[in-house]
């Protein structure tokens, strides 16, 4: 059963060397500002945690992943300022999660839309059911995939980004994901995942500790310029939410 927590809920455990972060909001684990804020932060935290090797970053329920931003908060932003800072909450993650010393591990059990999807891509190594459809559905709303298009691109490539994009209102399979490179493994159902991402998790944190923050680090060459690119494409995107043609299109979809 999921959270009935409006601002969402975020839990943390740590076991064998391995930190395990859980999201969730009633709202399909969509995500508010607030909850991005305690997600960057908790990230920050365990990647200075000597007693962390390996993070798992999953969400709540059987059903979706991540509907990405907080519909209701997306609606509500009136002004630059506001956008700027609604839509930097995932560039800040994704910086963090990249700049993260320790892998993170996505466990993707449902389907995964915008920012859902760029949370996916920023992960290390990603294990995904069979019901785990994605889509960038931003430009149906009259944005765009601004801030989350370089973790996207960085694991998908650009030609795959722009199929994916251009094409707003189709889901792609987990298998489509997969052969693209998002996912790394794709199982039959949840519990199959589940007992797969255990395995692959405590053979993952007894390997050097060391070796494998070096590792990350050469995974993610070139993308120091990121701290900057992220947050001037979340203030594009606030500008972008805040066109008539952008609010229209979200009346129609609020309906």
């Amino acid at each position: 059963m999921g959270t009935t927590r409006t601002e969402g809920s975020l839990y943390i455990s740590i076991n064998n060397k391995i930190a395990t972060i859980e999201f969730g909001h009633p709202a399909s684990n969509s995500f508010t500002a607030e909850l991005l804020q305690r997600l960057t932060k908790t990230l920050k935290e365990l990647s200075s945690n000597n007693t962390v090797s390996v993070i798992v970053l999953k969400s709540e329920g059987e059903r979706a992943f991540c509907a990405g931003a907080s519909f209701n908060e997306l609606t509500a932003v009136s002004d630059l300022s506001e956008g700027k800072v609604f839509f930097s909450g995932f560039a800040n993650v994704i910086n963090a999660m990249r700049s993260c010393s320790k892998v993170i591990i996505g466990r993707i059990q449902g389907k995964a839309v915008g920012g859902g999807v760029g949370i996916a891509a920023a992960c290390d190594y990603v294990f995904a059911s069979e019901g785990a459809s994605i889509k960038l559905s931003e430009l149906s709303i009259g944005i765009a995939p601004l801030v989350i298009a370089p973790a996207v691109a960085h694991r998908i490539g650009k030609a795959a980004l722009g199929e994916l994009s251009l094409a707003p209102t189709e889901w792609k399979t987990a298998y489509w994901a997969q052969q693209k490179g998002l996912f790394a493994k794709v199982f039959r159902d949840i519990n199959e995942m589940d007992k797969e991402l255990d395995f692959y998790t405590n053979q993952l944190a007894q390997y050097n500790t060391e070796a494998l923050e070096a590792w990350k680090k050469v995974l993610w060459e070139g993308t120091d310029h990121w701290d900057t690119l992220l947050l001037d494409r979340a203030a594009i995107t606030g500008q972008l939410v805040l066109s008539d043609a952008t609010k229209q299109a979200l009346r129609k979809f609020k309906k």
